[in-house]
């Protein structure tokens, strides 16, 4: 059961909602974020929905049987669509593209990256300063320096940032500098991490994990939001399955099923989906196809001497062209709905 309280309810009509729903049998959560404040009741009796919505304090009212009450499309028809300010937009209606390098690696290579993000009229930079390596010689980012220059350059730029957070203890130094947190595949049950970013108000990037189901996805975007941060993106990256002959397996399928179970905004990644940079395009053509708000792929002037992930990563003239291609799919989609 999920019920949407009015935005300026008194303590004492708020108390006598949650005892009537204990009443029942049910627990209660209370979860306050951005925009509104929520009761989440979990519970197996039979509830008259009618009679409890007539409460006084009660603005909405939704019997919702997914474990992921508060990011199901069951209560929220209309899709979540994020504002980031200056004309930048996450969500339905839009298709958000987020371009950069794997890794940051110096100013002169986020200068030219960022020249060429503006000349194809992207404001969406992906970049990580912080880089969870399979083997410990790997490089593994600038830090927090690197963020403090990435932040500055995009700023004058009119350039939002994605980068990814990896434990609890970067998100208040990372915070004022950082448009949108990123929880990589490896940390999408790092429930921990995920209780913090439910304590900020900057949107959170949710990538699928590489094991992961899509009701598990659904349920760590739960955890954020629970915590009082409903800004969220889902992304399908790909998972490891038995195939080889790519580096993950991008599901596709992924796409219209979340689509249909959340309000929330669905970006893919084809470079980490497939992992080879001759067929990321088409697989990023085939995702807006699919119905995806956005396409999250690395660019890189030279990927032959990009410090991690050169294989999957498109040089700028290869990137040009899928940006423009990406446009006129999704031209063509909005035409075909």
């Amino acid at each position: 059961m999920l019920i949407q309280l009015e935005k300026d309810i008194a303590a004492n009509t708020k108390a006598d909602i949650i005892n009537q729903i204990k009443a029942l049998k049910y627990k209660v959560t209370e979860v306050t974020t951005q925009r509104a404040h929520y009761l989440v009741g979990i519970g197996k009796a039979e509830v008259d929905l009618r009679a409890i919505g007539q409460l006084p304090g009660i603005r909405d009212i939704h019997q919702v049987s997914d474990d992921y009450q508060l990011v199901s499309r069951k209560w929220r028809v209309r899709p979540t669509v994020l504002d980031l300010g200056d004309g930048v937009h996450i969500g339905e209606g839009s298709l958000s593209l987020v371009a950069g390098p794997c890794s940051i690696e110096s100013e002169e290579q986020m200068e030219k990256i960022m020249q060429h993000l503006l000349d194809n009229n992207v404001r969406l930079m992906r970049g990580g300063v912080f880089k969870p390596r399979s083997s410990p010689y790997s490089f593994r980012g600038l830090g927090m320096e690197g963020l403090k220059q990435f932040h500055q350059m995009a700023r004058e730029r009119g350039i939002k940032v994605v980068t990814e957070v990896m434990q609890v203890s970067q998100v208040e130094e990372m915070h004022d500098y950082v448009d949108v947190f990123q929880v990589g595949a490896r940390n999408t049950q790092n429930f921990n991490l995920l209780d913090a970013l439910g304590g900020v108000d900057k949107p959170v990037l949710i990538k699928r994990g590489i094991s992961g189901t899509i009701e598990e996805l659904l349920s760590s975007a739960e955890y954020v939001f629970s915590g009082g941060n409903e800004k969220l993106i889902l992304c399908e990256r790909g998972i490891r399955t038995f195939e080889t002959a790519s580096r993950n397996t991008l599901d596709l399928n992924a796409v219209p099923i979340l689509k249909e179970k959340t309000h929330l905004p669905v970006v893919v990644d084809p470079s980490h989906g497939i992992g080879i940079r001759d067929y990321v395009a088409p697989m990023a053509l085939a995702a807006v196809m699919a119905g995806a708000d956005g396409i999250l792929y690395e660019a890189h002037e030279k990927p032959e001497e990009a410090a991690s992930d050169g294989q999957q990563t498109l040089n700028f003239d290869e990137s040009s062209r899928l940006i423009q291609n990406l446009r006129r799919v999704y031209e063509l989609r909005k035409e075909l709905v």
